[in-house]
């Protein structure tokens, strides 16, 4: 009389994990009346916490420059624990790198503007992301370094 176990997946927690923000160059560099140019970089990560929890993390780093200067560089890893259990192999790599980053990354998208704009800056608004596509790319990079 052997069930099946249920598949469990559950937010323990979203949290921002780390935030920070430098301004090299201020005050001089405010005074400059030119349109910064900026550069998003986003990563994910997921590492296990404890038996069937692992923390999924989505990092976000803007740098704004003029010329060779920096403007700011802002960095924000919005983390969140997730409860994942009873599932197959093969579709743990997707829901942790699909499924719990599109969970996490509102929070991320706010905080990440909530910090720049406290800073003094217009916000920087990250645009929404597509995981699933950036997933089954990091997948096919994956793919292609093994062979």
């Amino acid at each position: 009389m052997s069930e099946a176990l249920e598949p469990v997946f559950q937010i323990q927690r979203v949290y921002l994990k780390e935030a920070s923000l430098e301004q090299p160059n201020s005050p001089a560099i405010l005074l400059v009346q030119e349109q910064p140019s900026v550069d998003i970089q986003l990563a994910v990560s997921a590492e296990p916490a404890a038996e069937g929890v692992y923390e999924v993390a989505v990092t976000a780093t803007v740098h704004t420059k003029i010329g060779e200067k920096t403007v700011f560089l802002a960095e924000c890893k919005q983390a969140g624990i997730f409860e994942i259990r009873n599932l197959p192999d093969e579709q743990m790599g997707p829901i942790m790198g699909i499924a719990c980053p599109q969970i996490v990354y509102p929070y991320l998208r706010a905080n990440v503007a909530d910090l720049i704009s406290r800073a003094g800056f217009p916000p920087v608004h990250l645009t929404e992301i597509n995981f699933q596509a950036m997933y089954e790319q990091q997948q096919a990079q994956a793919a292609g370094a093994m062979q």
